[in-house]
């Protein structure tokens, strides 16, 4: 009887415990897995290894999303700024003078999908402060109704108001502009045209003083340097253009559109006239943004490439090492997929964990950019991200949902990838050949 009872216990022990499996990874590959990514002190050089792993996709992620961030915010504050105070389709005339332009205007504002239609006379000048610096300076003539519908400009007051530019009686200044030229609130501005009047010596050039109503900031330092607006009437007067504009801008509800909308411009125009839109006249600069950003992204990409390869590495050394042990599990029963799904999931780990916290920095990071960029430029003595050559006074982040799961998938891909040939390497590996010299 106990014979019988000894020789049942033997059969049990000589039958390969096979682990319950949950779902596609057993409890017992998960806990090997664990335990291969523990260090030990024998084995550190391949946590070392691991966690420069580690390191390198989580700064790889971060890096992606950050930079993706800043250029996404970049393009959108450059476009809102840029279309904030520039029409987004410009009208022109092409046989007969602007001089119907009120009527125009009343017709352009009822085509719908139409914001705004505004009358516009620009044009250069050379303008100097109570200082006697001068500098050059582009002059847009508005009508007083027309420039509280900009309000990028009217709701960006810095200093002053907008009485005196309603009374014909003032301009407004861009802030920059009025620092460098030592101007604030109730001083004169004088402006110096070339086409002046016209006497029997030649044409001399038109100089005339205003009144500084109120400096706007509309935070690119390209616009609050160098432009100042006049109202309509006094720009016509100025720059010899009574009673006619030099273009007529539409603001839309959607500037993509564009082209769906100018048949009908053209139509409720009932005249010849020339149209460009925001697209045109910006082209170059959006372009090379969109190029910018996509090569961005391929040479950002590489970062991850090579963490992916440090897993590879990391893996091949951990095979190598845990080679005995791979050929033990082989002959208690576990099969090749199983060891392959083992070293799998320490690979994957390593990936996935690096992942997520690349993702984690990469938001904290974005939702505190202009504070950090403060802080480094606080530490270094030095303007980071200087206004005056990047446009804008603050360094903006807007990330993308779209984007940043794209980032993710690809981290995760990537790294998967790279678990595939080192865990099929240790799939592979021949229990003889491995126990023989042990």
């Amino acid at each position: 009887m106990a014979s019988v009872a000894a020789s049942e216990k033997a059969e049990k022990a000589a039958k390969p415990v096979r682990a319950r499996k949950a779902g596609a990874f057993s409890a017992f590959e998960r806990m090997v897995a664990w335990r291969y990514l523990r260090s030990r002190r024998k084995e550190a050089y391949i946590s070392v290894i691991a966690g420069f792993s580690f390191i390198g996709i989580m700064l790889g992620v971060a890096t992606l999303i950050i930079v993706m961030a800043v250029m996404n915010g970049f393009r959108t504050e450059l476009i809102s700024r840029i279309l904030g105070i520039n029409g987004h389709m410009i009208i022109q005339p092409v046989d007969t003078p602007l001089n119907d332009y009120a009527e125009l205007t009343r017709k352009f504002s009822a085509v719908p999908g139409v914001k705004m239609a505004l009358p516009l006379v620009e044009g250069q000048t050379l303008a100097s402060g109570k200082g006697g610096a001068g500098s050059g300076a582009l002059v847009r003539g508005v009508r007083p109704e027309d420039l509280k519908k900009l309000t990028e400009v009217s709701s960006n007051i810095k200093s002053g108001d907008t009485k005196a530019f309603d009374e014909d009686k003032g301009v407004l200044v861009g802030s920059r502009l009025a620092a460098q030229l030592g101007l604030s609130v109730g001083d004169d501005i004088t402006l110096i045209s070339p086409d002046g009047d016209v006497t029997p010596m030649g044409v001399n050039p038109r100089v005339k003083s205003y009144k500084v109503s109120g400096i706007f900031e509309i935070g690119m330092s390209e616009y609050d340097s160098s432009i100042i607006y006049m109202p309509l009437e006094q720009a016509q007067l100025y720059f010899n253009a009574e009673g006619i504009v030099q273009s007529i801008e539409l603001f839309i509800d959607n500037p993509d559109n564009v082209d769906g909308l100018r048949p009908l411009i053209e139509s409720a125009a009932g005249r010849q006239i020339y149209i460009t839109d925001w697209r045109q006249r910006n082209e170059t600069f959006f372009s090379a943004l969109q190029v910018e950003r996509n090569v961005m992204f391929m040479i950002l990409t590489l970062i991850v490439i090579v963490a992916a390869l440090n897993i590879i590495s990391g893996l091949i050394m951990l095979v190598k090492d845990k080679g005995p042990d791979i050929a033990i599990l082989r002959t208690m029963g576990a099969t090749s997929g199983a060891v392959m799904r083992i070293f799998f999931m320490t690979g994957a780990a390593i990936g996935t964990v690096g992942t997520l916290a690349g993702v984690l920095l990469g938001v904290v990071v974005c939702l505190n950019i202009e504070s950090i960029r403060q802080f480094f430029s606080w530490l270094t003595g030095t303007i980071l991200f200087n206004p005056e050559l990047y446009f804008l006074s603050e360094l903006p982040a807007q990330m993308s949902m779209g984007e940043t799961v794209s980032v993710v998938v690809m981290a995760l891909v990537l790294s998967f990838i790279a678990t595939i040939f080192p865990a099929w390497r240790a799939s592979r590996l021949d229990p003889v050949q491995a126990l023989r010299y042990e």
